[in-house]
């Protein structure tokens, strides 16, 4: 169950030029909280929305969130240090089910941190596939490498692992018929061939959608996404519904 909470910040780390990440101290909230569920964190007294951010990880009592710097909000979240205190919702949302023996975990860009919180809840199980941009945009990968059986690399230019699309790892392992599930979260454009392998290879999918919200709880038609399910179109809340939903329920 979701609350509202101020977590201090234990550590702050730049990434990259652009991806920052930040550990907050949450010891109970952690313990409630899922792979694939977010934070809803407010970002300074200008900015009246909150920013939705996915928890990547959750370890020694600290959950970590890692984000791209894209605005106004994403900028005074980066600037940030220890001991700063922030005014954060969460958990919020539906998260992965991972149940499956075998399971393949595909992120995107920004799409790959918060898959690292399913490598350590399946670790063992699971097969990592990441896309990036190019090397310099590489992150995260020595941890992914701790949870997972394989970690398989992919870059838009080729100077880091497989060049190309993240799909081609995705089409060659699911051709191989020994994984039963996929999750997967990053561009929706990703998202759309993942999920049309899937659907290829009869492997179940999961998603994790993307869309702009207001209030992060449901209350508001920000964040609505078409949808089927059992048979009839309809709108539901990526905030409440999601952010996950079983692939083949998303109207593309």
């Amino acid at each position: 169950m979701h609350r509202q909470f101020r977590a201090s910040v234990v550590e702050a780390v730049k990434l990259t030029e652009e991806i920052c990440s930040v550990g907050l101290k949450a010891d109970d909230i952690g313990a409630s909280a899922v792979p694939g569920q977010f934070l809803h964190i407010r970002c300074g007294d200008a900015n009246l929305l909150r920013r939705p951010i996915s928890i990547s990880d959750i370890r020694d009592g600290m959950m970590t969130i890692v984000f791209q710097v894209r605005g106004e909000g994403t900028k005074w979240l980066a600037d940030r240090r220890a001991g700063d205190v922030l005014d954060v919702l969460g958990p919020l949302g539906n998260g992965f089910d991972l149940g499956g023996k075998n399971i393949i975990l595909v992120g995107g860009g920004i799409g790959v941190p918060p898959m690292l919180f399913s490598a350590r809840a399946a670790a063992g199980r699971a097969t990592a596939l990441l896309g990036f941009r190019d090397k310099s945009c590489v992150i995260l990968n020595d941890a992914f490498k701790s949870f997972c059986q394989n970690v398989i690399i992919a870059t838009d230019d080729g100077s880091c692992g497989v060049q190309g699309p993240v799909t081609l790892p995705l089409k060659k392992l699911l051709e191989t018929g020994e994984y039963d599930a996929v999750l997967a979260c990053g561009p929706r454009s990703m998202l759309r061939a993942v999920t049309e392998l899937c659907i290829q290879a009869t492997v179940p999918c999961q998603v994790s959608m993307e869309e702009r919200m207001g209030c992060g709880i449901g209350a508001c038609l920000v964040c609505a996404c078409r949808t089927i399910k059992d048979g009839r179109e309809e709108m539901r809340h990526v905030c409440k519904d999601g952010p996950v939903f079983p692939a083949s329920e998303v109207v593309w």
